[in-house]
């Protein structure tokens, strides 16, 4: 495909790397000037112009600016009809990215995380599911959702990422402190986390941690008790 990426921030960058080696020819734009520089001089099939210049070399593109700025930077451009676009930003909706790029469409809209650039990340989206799949299913997980009402619930709940790598990051400082390797320390919490995780459901797994006073679940019911269950929900539905 020929792919314009609008915004070059880290995580379209991320995007990027993660389908940099499937032959589309990519044109990133000046903005963010140290993500499209590396990303150019990176890879033969990756250049730089500036929006209108993406616009003008793309069939297909990634909008990934910050919602508050998307008016004035794709106002100012011409699209044209059969151009879709798939947008990154979390703070517009799928029919508020549609209106601003015209007669361009935007069919889709999904989340990257930064692991996008190696796969193995979910995806979730909304919208033109073939699309999405086919730029990024080959290595990593979609989940579509059903509506944006969906899709704002799911963007809520990802938030949980931030907290648990902090909850993470919390207990390697504490292991350092106790151990010769504070690195391999936060390497081992990190696999423990991702690896269970991914292999089993969450009530199966506080279930099998749930030894009568074993470690696990000695500080889960601690921490419950401190009202991280309730501090999560109430986060949660403030942002929804």
């Amino acid at each position: 495909m020929r792919i314009g990426v609008i915004g070059c921030g880290t995580i379209a960058r991320a995007a990027v790397e993660g389908i940099v080696q499937d032959g589309h020819e990519i044109t990133v734009s000046e903005r963010s000037a140290h993500h499209s520089s590396s990303l150019a001089e990176a890879y033969e099939n990756v250049r730089i112009a500036d929006n209108q210049g993406v616009v003008d070399a793309s069939d297909v593109l990634f909008l990934a600016l910050m919602a508050e700025v998307a008016a004035d930077v794709l106002g100012a451009l011409t699209f044209r009809e059969g151009q879709v676009a798939v947008t990154f930003m979390a703070g517009a909706s799928l029919e508020e990215a549609d209106a601003l790029i015209r007669p361009a469409r935007a069919t889709a809209i999904m989340m990257p995380f930064p692991g996008i650039a190696e796969g193995g990340t979910p995806v979730m989206m909304y919208g033109d599911t073939e699309i999405v799949t086919d730029l990024f299913g080959a290595r990593n997980s979609i989940y579509p959702v059903r509506d944006s009402g969906e899709m704002a619930a799911y963007l809520s709940a990802q938030a949980v990422l931030s907290p648990v790598a902090r909850m993470i990051g919390d207990a390697a400082d504490w292991l350092g402190d106790r151990v010769s390797d504070k690195s391999q320390g936060e390497a081992f919490l990190r696999e423990l986390v991702a690896s269970n995780l991914t292999a089993i459901e969450c009530e199966t797994l506080i279930e099998a941690l749930n030894a009568p006073g074993g470690y696990n679940q000695r500080l889960r019911l601690h921490m419950e008790a401190e009202g991280m269950t309730m501090a999560l929900k109430n986060g949660l539905s403030k942002m929804a």
